[in-house]
């Protein structure tokens, strides 16, 4: 994915499973883990619909791709919360909208 990818990837989940270069840290587990809640949440069929809508959306806002990657807010809310050891364990149903 990296050859097509406007960023260099690390891992990819895609529903209940996950790709990885290496060995995952846990930073990685917790941030692919909120990409599993937000696959569940859009019961798993949406997830990939929404967020090519959202990353087309900030292609077309001018921005350049790696941008519009990390303007999705599916990735917003995964980045911003991938470091905090207890934010599944407490994360709000549908947090990514707020990133919207």
């Amino acid at each position: 994915l990296s050859r097509v990818a406007p960023i260099e990837i690390w891992a990819f989940s895609f529903g209940i499973f996950v790709w990885c270069r290496g060995e995952m840290s846990e930073t990685t587990k917790r941030h692919e883990s909120i990409h599993f809640h937000q696959w569940v949440e859009c019961f798993f069929l949406g997830f990939p619909i929404l967020y090519g809508f959202y990353w087309l959306r900030g292609v077309i806002a001018k921005r350049s791709g790696r941008e519009a990657y990390y303007a999705n807010p599916f990735e917003e809310e995964a980045y911003m919360h991938q470091d905090d050891k207890n934010y599944l364990e407490n994360r709000p149903f549908y947090h990514w909208k707020k990133y919207i």
